[in-house]
């Protein structure tokens, strides 16, 4: 199929984008690498009246580091640019290490940050990594600038909290805690294929002690996840099998996932728990290590 008719601009300006976005009240879309959006358009499941590509607007890519180990990303930076920046691989390992995960490298080449903020698919890496890494997501229409915590942001599938006028600029994380391990799975049918469930976890010890635990789980939800319950319950732990197992087995049974096409809940429960239990124990012995613990 082919889509709908819509007219094309390509601002050479923020503002320029932005003032286009309002003037056409919800009927204009962004097209930054398109992945998500040019099938929607040739199955016209969505027909809007103008498109604006904004990949002229190269102030929205970069990668810089930001505080005392922090990232500052722009909303046009490709996921093959997240998947092999020395700086993100140095900082955020897991966000490096999920990013091969997405697709095929033709994808990744030119699918944008921004553009998998805001199509918020629940099956996506990037807004689970968002989630872990607590980050914050910048937009600005040209009323204003707000930034959107990742835990308010993913209000359903394919749902962000963005208005129709906003456009997503870039992303903020903050630094982790000292001695941080990050533990990373996802299991799908096929290579390149969406995700039927992936966790990731992030643990900091110090004195052998878990002093913070977060634990991120997709492909269980209408959106990505935070067991902050079991977060909470795994602080001043120390490392053994059975916490992990314990751990592993409430993250099982809090989840509600539904059954599709691609598998059902029972199975997406059961891949939850192997997944928890992977990638708390990749962290936590990492973790551990860089403590001389």
């Amino acid at each position: 199929m082919k889509p709908a008719p819509f007219e094309y601009e390509r601002p050479q300006t923020l503002d320029g984008a932005l003032s286009l976005l309002a003037s056409y009240g919800g009927e204009a879309k962004i097209l930054a690498g398109g992945q998500s959006l040019v099938p929607l358009l040739n199955f016209r499941m969505l027909r809007p009246s103008l498109l604006i590509d904004i990949n002229a607007l190269d102030e929205l890519d970069f990668v810089q580091p930001a505080g005392n180990g922090g990232l500052r990303i722009g909303a046009l930076t490709r996921h093959y640019t997240l998947e092999t920046s020395p700086l993100v691989r140095e900082r955020f390992p897991a966000l490096s290490e999920a990013m091969t995960h997405v697709a095929h490298l033709a994808i990744r080449n030119r699918g944008t940050i921004g553009g998998s903020l805001t199509h918020a698919d629940p099956a996506a890496e990037l807004p689970m990594m968002a989630l872990l890494l607590d980050a914050e997501i910048h937009t600005r229409s040209s009323r204003e600038t707000k930034i959107y915590k990742a835990q308010d942001y993913f209000l359903g599938p394919l749902t962000p909290a963005l208005r129709d006028d906003q456009i997503v600029t870039g992303i903020t994380i903050p630094p982790l805690p000292a001695n941080s391990g990050y533990g990373f799975e996802e299991f799908s049918q096929r290579h390149g294929d969406f995700a039927i469930t992936a966790a990731a976890a992030v643990v900091a010890v110090k004195q052998g002690k878990i002093v913070e635990a977060r634990l991120a789980l997709m492909g269980v939800d209408e959106t990505p996840v935070r067991l902050r319950n079991i977060e909470a319950e795994l602080l001043g732990q120390t490392y053994s099998t059975g916490t992990v197992k314990e751990s592993a087995r409430k993250a099982s049974r809090s989840i509600q996932p539904n059954t599709d096409l691609k598998a059902s809940a029972e199975l997406r429960r059961h891949l939850a728990g192997v997944q928890t239990e992977g990638v708390l124990t990749k962290a936590w012995l990492s973790a551990s290590a860089k403590a001389g613990s």
